[in-house]
């Protein structure tokens, strides 16, 4: 029993943030007819007028993200197309991606640089944990499988610590950049921005709360092995 309401109080940890994320989202998605454009018609404009140049916006079915790469805005057709508080939140924080990339906002360089550095610790936690049973019987003894299994673990958890690490980048992009964007330039109406500030919250810990998910394969796993 005790390991029951441990395993129930580590999911409810783990899986709170992602649901609050899209609770919010959700929540603040409804269509505003009286919104002056959608999500991806004011990312084009704020980047017209903030003259970021070279900077495209594209509709994207991974995830709303700005890559530094291609110096393009994606946005998920739901912000892309759609006019919602939601989708002109969205919008306005990954334009301030791209505004930080401009400004060579150095917080964000590191990021970009420390994810795709470390993008093999995805790949390598999946292949420990599904190697962790046999480990113990390869190696005769039931030690290998625990350790296979924490260095599982271990990769599992570096994209969660990197995303914790470099969330000053996400709050930046929305607070420092987006929010002033939204309140100065006439976008919404005050009543609205509340919910605004709920979503460049949320869109803030989208990476962390996605990263956190990957955490629940872990209580899956600690049960294949005794």
């Amino acid at each position: 029993m005790p390991y029951i309401l441990f395993t129930l109080i580590l999911f409810a940890l783990i899986l709170s943030p992602s649901l609050w994320v899209k609770w919010t989202l959700k929540r603040h998605a409804a269509d505003r007819p009286d919104l002056p454009g959608t999500g991806g018609e004011l990312a084009l404009h704020l980047i017209e007028e903030g003259g970021l140049a070279g900077v495209t916006v594209e509709r994207t079915d991974q995830g709303s993200h700005y890559d530094p790469t291609t110096k393009t805005v994606r946005l998920e057709a739901r912000f892309y197309d759609e006019k919602s508080i939601s989708a002109v939140a969205v919008a306005t924080h990954e334009v301030g991606h791209a505004v930080q990339d401009h400004f060579d906002y150095q917080p964000l360089k590191a990021r970009h640089k420390l994810i795709r550095h470390t993008a093999w610790a995805h790949r390598a936690a999946q292949v420990t944990l599904y190697a962790a049973p046999f480990a113990g019987l390869a190696g005769r003894h039931p030690g290998f499988s625990l350790l296979v299994l924490l260095a599982g673990v271990l990769f599992m958890g570096i994209p969660v610590l990197i995303h914790l690490a470099t969330l000053p980048v996400e709050m930046d992009a929305s607070f420092r950049r987006a929010l002033p964007v939204l309140e100065q330039g006439g976008y919404l109406d005050q009543a609205d921005l509340p919910a605004a500030r709920s979503v460049l919250r949320a869109a803030a810990l989208t990476y962390i709360a996605a990263a956190l998910i990957s955490m629940v394969n872990l209580l899956r796993w600690l049960r294949v092995i005794p």
